[in-house]
């Protein structure tokens, strides 16, 4: 596991949450599991805004100056997510 650099946050959790969370942290403290957590939605997230994207690019007519137009948009969508 990587060191993080701490930085205190409040945020309101529901309690059913909150109870799961102690419940399947193991070995973790519960920050770690909540980071672990975010990570793993924050990347579900990536990957569905890529096949938004990508289903951009392969709706478009079978015109190749409009599929490749399609590809740069997505592909500049893309880099200025980081």
């Amino acid at each position: 596991m990587r060191t993080a650099t701490k930085a205190p946050k409040t945020f309101s959790l529901d309690k059913k949450i909150l109870a799961e969370i102690k419940l399947t942290k193991g070995k973790l403290s519960e920050s770690e599991r909540v980071n672990a957590l975010l990570r793993l939605a924050l990347g579900l997230e990536r990957r569905a805004a890529l096949s938004v994207e990508a289903a951009a690019v392969f709706a478009y007519s079978s015109n190749g100056r409009a599929e490749r137009r399609a590809y740069q948009v997505a592909k500049l969508a893309s880099w200025l997510r980081g």
